[in-house]
Parts: structure tokens; C-alpha cells; sequence
């Protein structure tokens, strides 16, 4: 782990930007990837930050983004990328009816990605944090990921011929602090049960985010992965993978993803949101879009993931990641601060591995699956 100095040799650290990179240099150094990369799981917001984004894209040969935008911004986004832009089906998460918007809103919202822009993935978030959207007491038809809500949605999503991804475990750390009272968020394992019973109650294929929730635990991930062979998983959250793949022997993780070449696809997590073109974006409801305040530190900020999961995928650098990691901090308080970071290392996966991660997987799953439905 790296400790509390994460200043960069200009004094100018920021937290998507620790050592003071030139991303644009730090591209060109990395060369194309093997393949065009496909990004399975983003989220971009709004058209100016689109912007932004598409050029971090190129930089770094992202080719293509599954981006979950809201309903009502898709239309302006898809006008910046065009047909390197797919969307997927969420939520109105920021409908302050909530009763309507988790429930027949979401359905309604499902039918329309379908119908308006051509979407066959539909998103559901089930990470624990989930609860605290309700009052207690309350939400109980919608927040776990079998429950009746979510059944009806997961039906009416398999009628339209659509895919579906989940999120559905956190971090490690987080379950050390932020979910500590397991009594009312459940121990981690507890969240897997509602997954495996909808695997095995809908057979369409399922892309369960953040390298399935569990990149701490690659034997238990195996194990998922036989279980259920219309399970996949992406890569993405950046910081989380950086920190726990890092960890692992190199041999073990290529052996993981050697043994499950074709079910893991590449993601990054990437928000990009208008609010981190303005000095004034600061919201402390949603911390996320305070992480930027103009189109240079926007492009730092973007650029930092890609430049994170493609180092440690394809190199063998072994040394400190740019990108700060709060849980450090959340979790030893004493030894980190908000500026440290975990130490990157470099697996140099193999070739073929490579290209069934960045555009294999994705185009053997998603691609044929949307030209078949």
C-alpha cells in the first residue's frame, strides 16, 4: 500500500491525478491496445462532459461505451457520440417519487430504452446501500433483487428480448464500516442468494458488475461462474479493481482468467457528468460530481480510469496508482489519508486474454445478442 505522500513533483496532486501524469503523453507511451476496446459499464450524463469523455476514449481505444444515462439526457448524449454510444436501462434514480420510479416508473422506463433507443440491457442496483433509500419498513417489494418488483421488471425485460446486468456486492471495506450493522444490510455473502435464484429463474444472459462484487475472492467468483453458466462479469470500478486485482499473484489471476476466457468483459465505471465542467458543481448529496470542475481535470479524471485498468492489465508496472482510494483512509484512518492510494501492479496478461476482455467477450455476448433481438 502506498502511504500519505501522494504529491506529485509539481505540487499540483489531485485525486484523479495523484503523480502528476500527462494522460494524452501516458496514451501515446501505452500505444493501442491489442484490439478496440469495448466498455461494457459507464455512465455518461450529459452532452458537454460527452465531449470530454470521447476524447479520453480515443486517447486510450475505447471504441465503443455501454453507458448508463438517464432516460431523459440518452438523446442529447447519443447526438456528441453517436453510434459509439449504446444505452442502458435504469431507473430515473434522481425521481423524487420513488414509490412510482422503482416501480411502474421502472417498467415504463424499460419499455421506453427498449422501443426509443434500441437498448437490450437493463440495469439493476442491489448493492446494499440500497436500503437506505427507504425508510425503514418500507421498500421491501423492491429492494432485494428477487423480490416481486424486481420480478415483474426482470420478466418484462426477458419478453423484450434484453439482457441484464447487476450490481450486487460491495466492497470488502465496506462491509468492515459503511455495512458493519449486518443486521440491517446482511453479511456479503447473504446478497448472492437473491442472485443465484434469479440466474436460475431467468436464463437470459446476466453481466454482474464490479468483477461480479467479490474481486477480493476469486475462488468463490469461480465458483459462481460454474453454477451459472449465463453469469458474466466486467471490470469495472476503477479504483476497487486497481487495489484488490493488485493484490492477487499474477499466476492466480491469469489462471482465473484464463480458465473463464469469454465471461469477463472490460468496464470502467467512468461517470462523466456536466456538473464537472463547473468551479461550481459541489453537491455533498453526490459526491461524485465534485470530482472535476473544468474540461481539463474532466479529462484527468476520465482518463485516469482507462489509463488505470489498461496499466494493470497489459504492463508490468509495479508502483503507486494516480488515483486516490478513499477506503484506504475509511478503513486505517491512521495510516492513510484522502490523498493515499493502494499500490498498482502490473499483470501483463497474455494476448489472447487481452482481446477476449477488451472486445472478445462483449462481442461474442452483447453485440451478437442485440443483432439477434
Amino acid at each position: 500500500m502506498a502511504d500519505r505522500d501522494g504529491s506529485s513533483c509539481d505540487g499540483k496532486a489531485t485525486p484523479a491525478n495523484r503523480l502528476g501524469l500527462d494522460y494524452r503523453a501516458e496514451a501515446r507511451r501505452l500505444s493501442p491496445p491489442p484490439v478496440p476496446i469495448i466498455d461494457i459499464h459507464a455512465h455518461v450524463t450529459g452532452p458537454a462532459s460527452a465531449v470530454v469523455y470521447r476524447e479520453a476514449a480515443d486517447c486510450f481505444g475505447v471504441e465503443r461505451v455501454y453507458s448508463m444515462t438517464a432516460i431523459d439526457r440518452a438523446e442529447v448524449v447519443r447526438e456528441v457520440l453517436g453510434d459509439r454510444i449504446r444505452f442502458i436501462a435504469v431507473p430515473s434514480f434522481m425521481d423524487p417519487d420513488r414509490d412510482h420510479a422503482f416501480r411502474e416508473g421502472f417498467l415504463e422506463n424499460i419499455a421506453a430504452f427498449h422501443d426509443r433507443l434500441g437498448s437490450r440491457i437493463v440495469k439493476f442496483f442491489v448493492g446494499p446501500r440500497f436500503r437506505d433509500y427507504w425508510e425503514d419498513g418500507q421498500g421491501q417489494d423492491v429492494i432485494a433483487l428477487d423480490s416481486p418488483w424486481r420480478i415483474r421488471a426482470a420478466e418484462l425485460a426477458q419478453s423484450l428480448g434484453m439482457m441484464f446486468m447487476v450490481h450486487v456486492g460491495d466492497p470488502d471495506t465496506w462491509f468492515k464500516v459503511k455495512y458493519a450493522d449486518a443486521g440491517r444490510y446482511g453479511t456479503k455473502a447473504s446478497q448472492y442468494e437473491a442472485l443465484e435464484r434469479m440466474l436460475d429463474r431467468f436464463d437470459s444472459p446476466w453481466i454482474a458488475a464490479h468483477m461480479g462484487g467479490w474481486p477480493e475472492r476469486l475462488d468463490l467468483l469461480s465458483g459462481l461462474l460454474e453454477r451459472h453458466p449465463n453469469l458474466y462479469l466486467d471490470t469495472s470500478a476503477t479504483k476497487w479493481m486497481v487495489r484488490e486485482l493488485s493484490r492477487h499473484p499474477q499466476g492466480r489471476l491469469v489462471g482465473f482468467l484464463t480458465r473463464w476466457r469469454g465471461r469477463v468483459l472490460f468496464g470502467s465505471d467512468i461517470v462523466a457528468a456536466d456538473e464537472h465542467l463547473s468551479p461550481e458543481s459541489g453537491d455533498e448529496s453526490r459526491p461524485v460530481l465534485s470530482q472535476a470542475s473544468d474540461a481539463a481535470s474532466a479529462f484527468d479524471l476520465y482518463a485516469s480510469r482507462y489509463w488505470a485498468l489498461r496499466t494493470l492489465l497489459e504492463t508490468d508496472y509495479d508502483g503507486p496508482s494516480p488515483i486516490a482510494d478513499p477506503d484506504l483512509e475509511m478503513v486505517d484512518p491512521d495510516r492513510f489519508d484522502a490523498m493515499s492510494a493502494p499500490r498498482l501492479v502490473g499483470k501483463r496478461l497474455p494476448r489472447e486474454i487481452l482481446e477476449a476482455i477488451y472486445s472478445g467477450t462483449a462481442t461474442d455476448l452483447v453485440l451478437r445478442w442485440e443483432a439477434e433481438h
